[in-house]
């Protein structure tokens, strides 16, 4: 078992960047697949990215595809994501996940992928 725990959010202007972290305990960490979904006010928990257990793998929202990278370093149990060109639109709070067994989906990009949640952190983008 593992218990995810955001850091990093806060307020960036548009164009900006920022990189959220997300620290989870276990030992069993580097066997998990890692995700990153966001929440913002009003609208559905959405999906934004993941990677595998190795990093080797990673899959993107076409929202964020080319602006935000998703990485893990197993030795620090940490899962990584950094958001670069941010856009208002990116306002939300953020969320980072864990999937015990691997995905359901082929891209881990639903939420019944993931067994495990953070509390999640806010990041706020000024126009």
């Amino acid at each position: 078992q593992v218990q995810p725990v955001e850091s990093g959010g806060g307020l960036v202007q548009a164009g900006g960047s920022l990189r959220l972290s997300c620290a989870a305990s276990g030992r069993t960490f580097s066997s998990y697949a890692m995700g990153w979904f966001r929440q913002a006010p009003g609208k559905e928990r959405e999906f934004v990215a993941a990677v595998n257990w190795s990093g080797g793998t990673t899959y993107y929202a076409d929202s964020v595809k080319g602006r935000f990278t998703i990485s893990r370093d197993n030795a620090k149990n940490t899962v990584y994501l950094q958001m670069n060109s941010v856009k208002p639109e990116d306002t939300a709070v953020y969320y980072c996940a864990a999937a015990r067994t691997g995905w359901s989906t082929l891209r881990g990009e639903k939420a019944y992928d993931y067994d495990y949640w953070g509390q999640g952190t806010q990041v706020t983008v000024s126009s």
